[in-house]
């Protein structure tokens, strides 16, 4: 059996505060995925350049909060 295996076998049996204990303290360890030079400038210009080529793509604030309530029940 190999090591990762037998990880996952010993976390999962954790209880919840446990795991989501380890979950943080792995998650901490990581490198920020997103980190960029700019801080995401150039993502956030990109997309508000996406916005305004293409209005009909934006939704209102009172839409999304329509649909996050929807995908809550």
């Amino acid at each position: 059996m190999s090591t990762i295996v037998e990880v996952e076998k010993l976390a999962l049996d954790l209880s919840e505060k446990e795991r989501a204990n380890l979950a943080a303290n792995l998650l901490d360890s990581l490198p920020g995925i997103l980190s960029d030079d700019d801080e995401g400038v150039a993502e956030a210009l990109r997309r508000d350049a996406d916005g305004e080529a293409n209005p009909a793509q934006a939704i209102s604030l009172a839409e999304l909060d329509s649909q996050i309530q929807a995908r809550r029940g």
